[in-house]
């Protein structure tokens, strides 16, 4: 079985080499651990070699792991990486670091008030339903631009854009939209960032123009494995 410190290896390798052709720095793509389903003797192995990015799916199953583990690696950078009832806004903005899934206009007044209590800035992606898929979340295409002016209006900080493109299609044209939407929207630059990117298809979505890439089997071995 391969050790957590060779997984680490390769997938920074493979983001260094897809950097090269458009020059960019491979330390410009922030890559993130996806920890989701993992307990903590699985993540401890890769924070032991030093990884502090990681990203979790659910807020009560983060609240069970990362306390402890930040206690002994307080250095350690949560995102949160999947859908955000609004209800857990308190919660995941006393947790995360970064949010991913910030997609309506509910989640962003509950998010924006749980940042005025805590008094903390959580910076957010805002997603975008990229495939126009029913059963997935994220801000529609058409409503993105006037959504944007209400994150901006609400004073939460915008971090970039972040996408699942629909599964079992090619992810590149996705990808190659979402960094199109990002300078149609004016959401490009050194401070903004595009969230985009799994374990089957971060080559790619490094290759297109992302900076954050969400990488779980790839880095953890398949879930429960």
């Amino acid at each position: 079985m391969e050790s957590a410190a060779s997984r680490l290896d390769q997938v920074q390798a493979n983001i260094a080499r897809m950097c090269k052709p458009s020059r960019r720095k491979p330390e410009d793509v922030t890559l993130i651990a996806v920890s989701k389903t993992h307990p903590v003797e699985r993540i401890t192995p890769l924070l032991e070699v030093g990884h502090r990015v990681f990203g979790e799916n659910r807020v009560h199953e983060a609240q069970g792991k990362w306390p402890e583990l930040r206690d002994e690696y307080p250095d350690t950078e949560l995102h949160l990486i999947g859908q955000l009832q609004s209800n857990k806004a308190d919660e995941a903005v006393a947790l995360f670091d970064v949010i991913h899934s910030l997609d309506r206009g509910s989640l962003l007044k509950a998010l924006a008030k749980a940042m005025d209590k805590a008094d903390r800035r959580v910076p957010c992606f805002v997603q975008v339903n990229i495939g126009d898929e029913e059963q997935k979340g994220g801000c529609p295409i058409a409503e993105l631009p006037a959504f944007l002016v209400k994150v901006r209006d609400a004073d939460i900080p915008l971090a970039g854009l972040m996408c699942l493109p629909p599964a079992g299609t090619e992810a590149a044209p996705f990808f190659a939209f979402l960094a199109k939407l990002a300078v149609d929207n004016g959401v490009a630059g050194e401070s903004m960032g595009l969230s985009m990117g799994m374990s089957s298809d971060y080559e790619t979505a490094v290759q297109l123009g992302a900076t954050h890439v969400r990488v779980g089997t790839a880095l953890f071995g398949a879930r429960g494995g």
